[in-house]
């Protein structure tokens, strides 16, 4: 019974602590906004263990996010766009976020509206698998759009 949780019904904090010492355990606030406080005799040590193991298990347990990217230049011709667009499809498809850009270098800032039409069509091709989380935005020399796969 020593160093388990012991049930110990409801005691005065003077008879509770008692207790506690008794049985060489810790006496634990659990509810301190309740009223009267709740408390339970416990190992405390193995109660901050156990809590640990359970948020490790639920941190474990948890879905990461991977983001894969695919870069393009404002003249991407149509064969290097049938080729990211594959591998666009293949990233939605094991359930990755899809973050295309633009990069534009030196003058071909000028072509911005190249860029945009090109990633509002690549957003349009993959519109039976992936939605478009952010519309493409120019942020300094990038333009940027983000494609979520969609559930199954």
């Amino acid at each position: 019974m020593v160093g388990d949780n012991v049930d110990v019904g409801v005691y005065k904090l003077p008879k509770a602590i008692a207790l506690s010492e008794e049985l060489e355990l810790d006496l634990v606030e659990i509810s301190p906004k309740a009223s009267p406080p709740v408390c339970k005799i416990l190992d405390y040590k193995k109660f901050l263990y156990e809590q640990k193991k359970r948020e490790k298990s639920l941190k474990s347990k948890a879905t990461k996010v991977i983001i894969k990217e695919i870069r393009f230049g404002p003249q991407t011709d149509e064969h290097d766009y049938e080729f990211k667009k594959k591998h666009a499809e293949k990233f939605l498809a094991d359930g990755a976020k899809l973050k295309a850009f633009v990069f534009f270098k030196g003058r071909s800032i000028v072509f911005k509206e190249q860029g945009q039409i090109l990633l509002l069509r690549l957003a349009q091709d993959l519109e039976e698998i992936g939605k478009v989380e952010q519309m493409p935005i120019l942020e300094g020399k990038r333009m940027t759009m983000f494609i979520a796969p969609k559930k199954k």
